[in-house]
């Protein structure tokens, strides 16, 4: 037994070749290296795992506080190559090329629509609250003749990572309006929102989503790149839809409005719950407008 010790050391030995002693070979190190880089590998995916499987019970319990039957499903990560838009067929002007498209959906197909807001009429803290707790994204259009007696709330709001966009000072019928009038109301909104919030727009919604080639002319000399409309309206105890089918579609944009009670039969929070309730039970998540754009 001693001798075929002995000859198996020596035979190991033999194998190690001509390394020095105590000094691991090329083999072994590039194994270690490729054990260190799969288990870094294995533990970011556990690590991200663990995140998404906290922040999915954290909106469990913010939905059941917030009334929510279901909670929200959770977005996929964003596009890492954005999808090409242009304007829908049917909304172009005589002369679109080199203009802002202008759009309803946005091409996916990812099961996620994008939620946009405007005016700034109601300023409810719940709704802040709400929106926070839920993680859920969504896009502002302001009109500043709303939003001036109250920019606070809405800098809360862009703190929390809302974009601020192009709403028109005044929320006048554009086609009504000559070029320069029309450009004051889109530009003067654009030095409005940089001075206020510290950040020009790039997106520009018309007032009653109603716009002529003027208007869109008069967007892009403003610094405006895209004109996103929408294809479903949601309101506290029902959702308007754009097509025939009404249903939600990849990559819709639903429109609602800063309103409350005055203005609804319901609050802001009443209406986020019935939205919620209609694009959870159709298999949908909300996504961030800006991260497809």
């Amino acid at each position: 037994m001693a001798a075929t010790a002995a000859l198996l050391v020596a035979g190991l030995a033999t194998g190690c070749g001509s390394a020095e002693p105590g000094t691991p070979d090329k083999a072994a190190k590039a194994k270690a290296a490729a054990g260190a880089e799969a288990a870094g590998a294995a533990g970011a995916l556990g690590g991200h795992a663990a995140k998404l499987k906290a922040a999915q019970q954290a909106r469990a319990v913010a939905a059941k506080k917030w009334g929510l039957v279901k909670p929200p499903l959770m977005a996929p990560a964003a596009p890492k190559t954005k999808p090409e838009i242009s304007t829908r067929d049917g909304f172009e002007v005589e002369d679109q090329e080199n203009l802002p498209p202008v759009f309803t959906t946005v091409p996916t197909e990812e099961k996620v629509v994008f939620l946009t807001i405007d005016d700034g009429a109601e300023k409810d803290p719940e709704f802040l609250k709400m929106m926070q707790e839920l993680k859920l994204p969504y896009t502002a259009f302001l009109s500043d003749y709303l939003v001036r007696d109250n920019y606070p709330y809405f800098k809360e709001m862009q703190a929390a990572g809302v974009t601020l966009n192009n709403h028109t000072l005044n929320h006048r019928y554009m086609p009504a309006l000559s070029y320069e009038k029309q450009r004051q109301e889109i530009c003067g909104q654009q030095d409005t929102i940089e001075k206020q919030f510290g950040k020009r727009p790039t997106l520009f919604r018309p007032p009653y989503g109603n716009y002529n080639e003027d208007t869109l002319r008069a967007a892009k000399s403003c610094g405006i790149k895209a004109v996103p409309l929408w294809n479903e309206e949601a309101f506290p105890n029902r959702m308007d839809w754009r097509e025939w089918d009404k249903d939600l579609h990849p990559g819709d944009i639903i429109l609602t409005h800063f309103r409350g009670k005055e203005d609804w039969k319901g609050s802001m929070t009443d209406m986020i719950r019935h939205v919620m309730k209609t694009v959870t039970d159709k298999g949908y998540a909300v996504a961030r407008l800006e991260d497809y754009l």
